[in-house]
């Protein structure tokens, strides 16, 4: 019955999204704005293994919410796979963007694909 039910989340799984080896990044203001802040450091999502071992990949949207000083404050998930989620959060959790004069909404994409 376990068996079955791994059978049946992998065939979903593997529908769904495009095989995985490297993340890509987008970033833009979750507020309706075109631009959202300059990201001046970036920290690339470390890939789950239990994702390379089903060859998972797709695109993670989260909203990072990033203080004047550039911190990010806090990052919750959008949409995306659940396995490449927590990776996801955790790398945005290490970004650091240009300072600017109020807190904001970041909507950042995290693409992760074999190429």
């Amino acid at each position: 019955m376990r068996v079955r039910h791994l059978l049946v989340l992998f065939l979903f799984l593997s529908c769904c999204f495009v095989p995985v080896g490297m993340a890509q990044s987008q970033s833009s203001s979750a507020d309706g704005h075109s631009e959202g802040r300059r990201v001046v450091r970036k920290t690339a999502p470390s890939y789950p293994d239990i994702a390379k071992k089903m060859n998972l990949g797709g695109t993670v949207k989260v909203i990072a919410t990033v203080a004047p000083d550039g911190t990010v404050k806090s990052v919750r998930p959008m949409g995306g796979s659940p396995l490449l989620i927590q990776a996801a959060q955790d790398a945005v959790y290490k970004w650091k963007f240009a300072p600017a004069s109020a807190e904001s909404a970041e909507l950042i994409e995290l693409k992760f694909d074999s190429q």
